[in-house]
């Protein structure tokens, strides 16, 4: 088992989330509740579960001070209230966001090319020395024991390579709306390419890539300001892609279940999964969707 150590991880919140807009305008997507926390948290504490300890999360310019509120703010009033109240145990939930690891909140730099490539581009500074990095899109979640994130860096410790793309298998009819992996000719694990949203009779896999990475600083061999692609956007895939043409490239299927939360619908969905997952709540809440059906 390699020896390497993780020790950061880069969380992507910088979109728009038009898809939720009107709420967006003023909330960014990523703090939209599951339950009682927002979706952002769950990747934090799936960061944590793993050993991380830095999460670098990149946002968008205008909303660094309102996920500054949410991991640092004090709220002393709302933990009074709760001491008058006899109701301090509420507070102990708020506790645990101040144990997370160190969260480190940058803005993205707009200067570079737009892309899902440029929240990771401006981290560079923070990442390029380290041995290797997870990488997270913040409307990806993965309901998943142990989490998504510890599972690939165990998985990268067995299977020294390049990197590694999270995978999980979908249905025919919907490897149209996403990144098909194609693998290495006589290998089990080794990506050749990612075709994008290929029509069902051209994909080369049902294995569709999704939110989660583990990269090495030689991804910025090739994600660089100059290296756009497609609608001269900066894609992080087209430079996975190279970093597999020229090196390894190895593709986990993640014991769980990967679900987005891109859009209202599949927002709603995950909301679901992750009630009925709860501890506390799905068995009452399973109850009752049973009764509406």
């Amino acid at each position: 088992m390699s020896n390497v150590q993780i020790k950061k991880a880069i969380i992507t919140a910088a979109g728009f989330g038009s898809r939720f807009l009107p709420i967006t305008k003023t909330f960014p997507k990523e703090m939209l509740p599951i339950i009682d926390k927002p979706i952002i948290q769950y990747l934090v504490e799936e960061a944590a579960e793993a050993g991380i300890e830095e999460v670098i999360i990149v946002v968008s310019p205008g909303e660094v001070s309102k996920f500054e509120d949410y991991f640092y703010g004090s709220a002393t009033n709302i933990r009074t209230l709760m001491i008058r109240q006899g109701k301090l145990d509420r507070w102990d939930k708020v506790e645990q966001v101040f144990k997370l690891p160190k969260i480190t909140i940058m803005p993205q730099d707009d200067r570079l090319p737009y892309g899902n490539g440029r929240p990771i581009l401006t981290a560079k500074d923070l990442v390029e020395h380290d041995q290797a990095f997870v990488v997270m899109f913040g409307d990806d979640m993965v309901l998943a024991k142990p989490g998504a994130t510890k599972q690939m860096i165990d998985f990268y410790k067995e299977n020294p390579c390049d990197g590694v793309l999270a995978v999980q298998e979908v249905p025919d009819d919907e490897v149209d709306r996403y990144g098909m992996v194609k693998l290495k000719e006589g290998t089990q694990d080794q990506v050749e390419a990612v075709v994008e949203k290929p029509p069902k009779d051209k994909a080369p896999s049902n294995l569709a890539s999704y939110g989660r990475f583990i990269l090495t600083p030689r991804v910025f061999e090739y994600l660089k300001p100059d290296a756009t692609g497609l609608d001269d956007e900066l894609w992080l895939q087209d430079a996975n892609m190279q970093v597999a043409k020229h090196g390894v490239m190895r593709v986990k299927v993640v014991d769980g279940e990967w679900m987005t939360t891109g859009d209202p619908l599949r927002y709603m969905k995950a909301h679901v999964k992750y009630m009925l997952a709860h501890e506390k709540f799905g068995s009452d809440f399973g109850g009752w969707l049973k009764g509406l059906v």
